[in-house]
């Protein structure tokens, strides 16, 4: 931010580095960021804190053998300072924390290394040894909360800012807990236009892939707070995973791994004899200010411009850790991508626009679930040309899935990345599941459900930032609505008849009873069939953007719930999309056998029977149905 010189000052208790124009001071040896002086506010963060509770990096972690995903939460606290580099233009420094034996069951076994530079950047590295026991890695992140007097303004992308309530509106009596913890009515605000609107911080998460660049902005005067991640390869999960941006505190985050719209799937579990080491970062904590006076939009136009720079610059060349590897001892991949559908061209088709990505070595989907290693990913042209650049060394699986067709592809030959290589993969094809031509669909095979319908609010519980938005399905308290809109019978959807975007309600819900309780759905798909094909079975393909907690039923011209299904998904998915505003999870696939003979000329129906019935919060968000002939 400047190329005048950086001062050090080491204390007894503190570290500042100070570039003229901005001051971080941090806590020695813990490595906690208490102070950042700028453009004339003296400290940034939360004065009103304890120190260790300003800017820090944190963990929740679980014993080996554990289940689910909370554990212990703790910040990360160092106990050896180094510094790594002093130089005109840039100082890193290292706060480092490692395990013995002494400390089993008292903090994570790992060894941390945190560091950071001008500007200022941070990183960490984590490592487990293989003689040390196992344990369950439930999150980790960093966490900058600021003055909650100071930045009021928060965004997250250009149709997704906002003034933002203050922490003391969601304290009891000004805020009325709902449903779960995190979600709020505020009832007497501090500040009255807040009044009747629901806070709740997952309603500000961010797909993998938008989530670049989000922060805060102080009006008086004109600072901007960003945090920018200029790349994904360290995030779990791949480009569709959410993960937290910002909320109410004001606190500004960065997820690296967690299991939010994932469930347990996303938690790495080490055991003893596995070791393991991963360098989280860097990300940029960027400062920006403007005149009294000016657009204070300008700040996030800046932010935006920033994060392209670093975007640009990525893999730093700065970071000292021989473990952070620079761009010269990387690879890239290139090549060209078909989808080959004979049901929709002879000919194989270019996949535009198609998400391809080099993750560790698995079975097909395995992406979506991995999480303790890292993964590098593009999007294709239409053409269907992909180049994939600065892969770290190591082996790997490429893998692909293509908007506007099902499943998922992997190619079968595994990819080793040396440092400096460039590997031209040529033309690969995927051919999606297909038995016989399209009978029907209902949807857009996108791993979304946002194409369906999805209904207005109960005007008690409203976000104003999503009342005239793309994104409606992040209002509060949407799974009260499907019973209010079908309050006797559930669901009919007539092919040829129905539309999707109106008829296709985004999710299926329980539904509550008199008493309270809760059961669960059936939903109708009624179709006609001319004739029945006797040659062989037909295909029911059913894709699912999210399932929590819930069992897929599925029966053929057959209403009686008591018999016996012709599939039974069992107990499956713990994305809590459903709770938390999402409107998608993990992905899933099944294609099911229908036997020509439950099938009649004329009239049929099938019956999707959403079975776990004991939540509100329980349920599934569909992708897309197709039904296939022999």
């Amino acid at each position: 931010m400047s190329h005048s010189r950086i001062q050090l000052s080491v204390q007894d208790e503190h570290v500042v580095m100070d570039n003229g124009i901005l001051q971080v001071t941090i806590s020695k040896p813990d490595g906690i960021v208490t102070g950042i002086c700028y453009n004339g506010i003296d400290n940034l963060l939360e004065v009103l804190n304890e120190e260790e509770n300003r800017g820090y990096w944190d963990i929740v972690w679980s014993p080996e053998g554990s289940t689910g995903t909370t554990g212990t939460f703790e910040r990360i606290k160092a106990t050896t300072f180094k510094v790594i580099l002093e130089a005109k233009e840039q100082v890193e420094l290292s706060f480092s924390r490692t395990w013995n034996t002494s400390l089993e069951g008292k903090l994570a076994p790992l060894n941390i290394d945190k560091s950071g530079s001008s500007g200022f950047y941070s990183y960490a590295i984590y490592e487990h040894l293989k003689e040390w026991p196992g344990f369950n890695l439930d999150e980790t992140r960093i966490a900058f909360k600021l003055r909650k007097e100071k930045f009021h303004y928060m965004a997250i992308a250009d149709n997704r800012q906002r003034y933002m309530p203050l922490p003391d509106d969601r304290l009891p009596g000004r805020g009325q807990e709902l449903a779960y913890p995190e979600a709020v009515l505020l009832v007497n605000p501090v500040e009255p236009e807040f009044k009747g609107e629901v806070d709740d911080k997952y309603l500000y998460s961010c797909d993998n892939k938008d989530l670049k660049v989000h922060g805060w902005i102080c009006m008086d005067p004109l600072v901007g707070f960003w945090q920018i991640t200029p790349s994904n390869e360290f995030r779990s999960g791949g480009p569709l995973k959410q993960n937290l941006t910002s909320h109410v505190g004001p606190t500004n985050l960065a997820v690296f791994l967690s299991a939010h719209y994932a469930g347990e799937d996303l938690v790495p579990k080490f055991q003893r004899g596995e070791p393991w080491k991963k360098v989280f970062g860097p990300v940029f904590l960027y400062l920006n200010n403007i005149l009294e006076g000016e657009d204070p939009c300008l700040l996030w136009e800046d932010a935006k411009k920033q994060m392209m720079i670093e975007v640009n610059c990525w893999p730093y060349s700065f970071p000292s850790s021989e473990d952070f590897q620079k761009s010269t001892q990387r690879g890239n991949v290139s090549g060209r991508l078909l989808v080959q559908d004979r049901f929709a061209s002879n000919d194989p088709l270019p996949a535009s626009c198609a998400y391809v990505g080099l993750a560790p070595r698995g079975d097909v989907g395995s992406w979506q679930r991995e999480c303790k290693d890292y993964q590098f990913w593009t999007t294709a042209d239409t053409s269907g040309n992909f180049s994939i650049t600065n892969i770290r060394t190591g082996d790997y699986n490429l893998y692909a899935w293509v908007p506007g067709f099902i499943g998922d592809y992997k190619s079968d030959v595994p990819i080793t990345i040396t440092s400096g290589c460039k590997i031209e993969t040529g033309d690969l094809t995927y051919q999606p599941p297909r038995d016989g031509p399209t009978i029907w669909e209902i949807g857009i095979p996108n791993r979304s459900a946002r194409e369906f319908y999805v209904p207005d609010p109960n005007p008690n519980y409203i976000n104003k930032l999503y009342t005239i938005h793309l994104d409606r399905f992040r209002q509060y308290g949407l799974w009260e609505r499907y019973a209010e809109l079908y309050p006797q019978n559930d669901l009919v959807y007539t092919i040829g008849q129905s539309d999707y975007r109106k008829d296709w309600f985004f999710a299926q819900f329980n539904r509550k009873k008199d008493d309270s309780t809760y059961q669960g759905t059936t939903w109708q798909i009624k179709f006609e069939l001319d004739s029945i094909s006797t040659g062989g079975n037909y295909k029911l393909r059913v894709a699912l953007a999210s399932a929590a907690q819930a069992i897929l039923q599925v029966r053929v011209n057959d209403q009686n719930t008591e018999n016996s299904p012709l599939f039974s998904s069992g107990l499956i998915g713990k994305d809590n999309s459903i709770a938390r505003h999402g409107i998608h999870g993990l992905y899933w696939l099944f294609n099911l056998d229908i036997p020509s003979t439950l099938l009649v000329s004329g009239s049929n129906t099938i019956n999707l029977t959403q079975a776990n019935g004991t939540s509100p919060l329980q349920g599934l968000l569909y992708d897309y149905i197709r039904l296939e002939g022999p």
